[in-house]
C-alpha cells in the first residue's frame, strides 16, 4: 500500500459527506425521542454481550491450554505450535551459550546467534570480533572475522546507509539494525551436525529528523550450518534469502521522531526461542 492512493468516490464515498434524499413534498419528520427506558434496555444488551465474550475468551484456570501429555518442547500438531526447552543459563560475553546437544538445542543455538549477527553492534570492529569468535566454530571465525571486516569497514557501504566510516551514526540520528526471529525449523540434524532454518524480521535503518534512510522493515530466512564443537553448537556457515513476507496491514508509518524515541525506549532482547 502507498500513502496518498487515490480512490474513485462517484462523489460520495470519501467526500466525507452523506446526502440524503427526502420525499418531494414532504417536510422532514422529527423523530420521537427515544425512552429511557429502551436505552437501558440497549445498555442491558451491550453489557450481556461484553460479558459473553469475556466469557468465552477466558480460558479456565484449571484446565491447561496445552496437552500435557506430551513432552515438553513438542508441538500439539498445529504448525505455529511454539517449541523450545528451559533458557540455558551460560553466556560467552553477552551471547548465550552450553545449548544442548539435540535438534532443538541446535535450533536454540541458531536463532540467538541469529540475534547478535544482525545487530548494530556487528558495526563496531571490536564488539563484531567478540560476536564471531564466540558464534563462529574456531576453525572458520578467523577467516569469517576477515570477511566480515572487509563488508563492515568498506566506506562506500556505510556512507549507502547513511553512517560515518568508523560506522557510527551523524549526529542527532540512531542507527537501528535488529533482527526479530518468528520461528525456527531444522533441515537435517546427524548428533553433531545441524542444519537449521530461522525465519525473521529485520529492522534497518537510521531514525531520527532529517534521515534519509529512515527505518524500514524486512523478512529474510537465513540457514545456518553448525557443528557441535567443544561442548555447544557453532555456526560453520549460513546462506540468506528473502521472505516469506507477510502482507502489510494498512497502517501509517511513525513519524521520525516517534521512531527515534522508540528506539530507545524498547530495548532488544539478550534471549530467543
Amino acid at each position: 500500500m502507498s500513502l496518498g492512493d487515490d480512490h474513485d468516490d462517484d462523489g460520495f464515498g470519501g467526500s466525507g459527506q452523506t446526502r440524503t434524499r427526502l420525499p418531494e413534498g414532504d417536510a422532514p419528520r422529527r423523530t420521537p425521542a427515544r425512552s429511557s427506558r429502551s436505552l437501558i434496555t440497549v445498555v442491558g444488551v451491550v453489557v450481556l454481550l461484553l460479558a459473553a465474550i469475556a466469557f468465552a475468551n477466558r480460558g479456565d484456570g484449571d484446565t491447561p491450554s496445552t496437552d500435557q501429555s506430551k513432552p515438553r518442547g513438542t508441538t500439539s500438531g498445529a504448525p505455529t505450535a511454539a517449541t523450545g526447552v528451559p533458557p540455558v543459563t551460560g553466556k560467552t560475553g553477552t551471547i548465550p551459550s552450553g545449548f544442548p546437544q539435540d535438534a532443538q538445542g541446535a535450533q536454540s543455538a541458531a536463532v540467538n546467534y541469529a540475534v547478535p549477527l544482525g545487530s548494530a553492534e556487528m558495526f563496531t570492529a571490536s564488539r563484531r570480533h567478540e560476536i564471531v569468535d564466540s558464534v563462529y566454530a574456531p576453525a572458520v571465525a578467523a577467516a569469517r572475522r576477515d570477511d566480515l571486516d572487509r563488508v563492515y569497514s568498506d566506506k562506500g557501504f556505510l556512507a549507502r546507509i547513511g553512517l560515518k566510516e568508523d560506522g557510527t551514526a551523524p549526529s542527532g540520528l540512531t542507527f537501528i539494525s535488529r533482527v526479530i526471529p518468528v520461528g525456527s525449523k531444522i533441515e537435517s540434524y546427524s548428533g553433531d551436525r545441524a542444519t537449521v532454518a530461522v525465519w525473521y524480521s529485520s529492522l534497518f535503518g537510521l531514525a531520527g529528523e532529517g534521515s534519509q534512510n529512515p527505518v524500514s522493515e524486512s523478512w529474510y530466512t537465513t540457514t545456518y550450518q553448525l557443528d557441535w564443537v567443544s561442548g555447544d553448537w557453532k555456526v560453520t556457515d549460513f546462506d540468506q534469502k528473502e521472505g516469506p513476507v507477510p502482507v502489510g496491514r494498512d497502517q501509517a508509518a511513525s513519524s521520525a521522531e516517534e521512531m527515534a524515541d522508540a528506539v530507545h525506549q524498547f530495548g532488544g532482547f539478550t534471549y530467543a526461542r
